[in-house]
């Protein structure tokens, strides 16, 4: 499968807790922060639960 790079842009400050914990699992630390993952059912629909707060692209 293809991999995505995951970016956050907007704060987590206000997020419900479920939100917070998905961001967190997806192993963003900070704001603006990226990561690289592949791209598989799980993590694409941890990436839809938190669209409004992360930006996607692929690699």
């Amino acid at each position: 499968m293809a991999n995505i790079k995951i970016t956050q842009v907007k704060s987590t400050i206000d997020r419900s807790k479920r939100q917070k914990a998905t961001i967190k699992a997806l192993g963003i630390t900070k704001l603006n922060g990226s990561v690289v993952k592949e791209a598989n059912p799980q993590i694409l629909g941890m990436v839809a639960k938190v669209a409004h707060l992360v930006k996607t692209e692929d690699c």
